[in-house]
């Protein structure tokens, strides 16, 4: 399937991983609809491209998007609207099952009602919990271990029995972690950049926890080539680089790319989580199979790409200037 001249709208398109599948799909020629919220999202990480693109300020969860569909004449539609952020799952449960999960019932229903041609739903590794095998595939046990891993987790069955009561055209992408620029987030890796590039000392939580890092770029077409193969509907699919690092590591290796020696490691309870998932580690056989996918940017170029993203935009992430007081990491009590 080509996806040139093609109506397609990204959910959450304002995003990390969602502003940068929108730029791939544009080099797909695909005409593109974002629809965020922007509350993690920000128009920053659209801006060179905002005339290219068409842009809707909107909620999942508000039923005003199946208009948004029907007046776009939107065919195929990639869902990564959620709330992403593990840690602030502690402080507002409720609101990451919503988003998370009645949302994207609200997606597929509206999906369904506009005619759309294919979805490819946003799912996470984290549905699997700690690995209990690796690598790990999609028959992996699913044991999730926050409230966002349960959301997602309730998200993904609902697309795949929406697929089979409903015939919902969807594919379901167990994304495993995803690293590079414009991170709306402080996930390990652009965490680790910032405090090395200000010393050698460090604060971290679980340094002997290990997960799979792609290059965004190479995650962003991954989910082209998802949605291109008619072989994918009805099917979960797995998508990471098959090598895990721990952060012990990650902070080495940053480290050493930063020119930062003697590294000085203090642990912080507060960094901890409830229930920490210790291991996480991609078998994507099924989807090279599926699609012909596979990773191609080494994890050291991947992070060098992102070092200098990181330098050449004033040494700051755009989480570092949303994040309010009302957002601070849980805390146990």
């Amino acid at each position: 399937m080509n996806l040139q001249g093609k109506n397609v709208l990204v959910t959450g398109g304002a995003g990390f991983i969602g502003s940068t599948l929108v730029r791939e799909l544009l080099r797909e020629k695909a005409n593109v609809t974002v629809y965020d919220n922007f509350f993690s999202g920000d128009m920053e990480n659209l801006e060179e491209i905002k005339d290219e693109i068409k842009i809707v300020s909107g909620n999942i969860l508000d039923p005003e998007l199946k208009n948004v569909l029907q007046a776009n004449v939107i065919e195929y539609v990639f869902h990564l609207a959620a709330e992403p952020y593990i840690p602030y799952c502690y402080d507002r449960p409720k609101m990451f099952f919503e988003v998370n999960a009645t949302g994207t019932l609200d997606v597929l229903l509206a999906c369904k009602e506009g005619g759309i041609k294919k979805v490819v739903h946003y799912s996470s590794s984290e549905v699997y919990g700690t690995a209990q095998y690796v690598p790990m595939d999609e028959k992996h046990p699913t044991l999730p271990a926050s409230t966002y891993a349960v959301s997602k987790l309730a998200a993904d069955r609902l697309a795949f029995t929406m697929f089979h009561e409903q015939n919902v055209p969807v594919a379901i992408l167990r994304q495993f972690n995803v690293y590079g620029p414009r991170e709306t987030h402080p996930y390990i890796i652009p965490e680790l950049i910032t405090q090395l590039s200000n010393s050698n000392k460090l604060k971290l939580g679980n340094v002997k926890a290990s997960r799979d890092f792609t290059y965004v770029d190479d995650a962003a077409r991954g989910a082209i080539e998802i949605m291109k193969s008619k072989d994918t509907i009805g099917e979960v699919v797995n998508m990471g680089s098959g090598k895990d690092y721990t952060v012990q590591q990650l902070a080495e290796i940053i480290g050493e790319l930063l020119g930062r020696k003697n590294l000085q490691i203090e642990t912080e309870k507060t960094r901890f989580r409830p229930l920490d998932v210790q291991r996480l580690q991609c078998n994507y056989s099924k989807m090279k199979k599926l699609t012909g996918w596979s990773p191609k940017t080494d994890f050291m170029k991947g992070l060098e790409k992102t070092i200098q993203w990181y330098s050449e935009n004033g040494k700051k992430w755009i989480w570092e200037r949303k994040i309010g007081p009302e957002e601070k990491l849980w805390k146990p009590k």
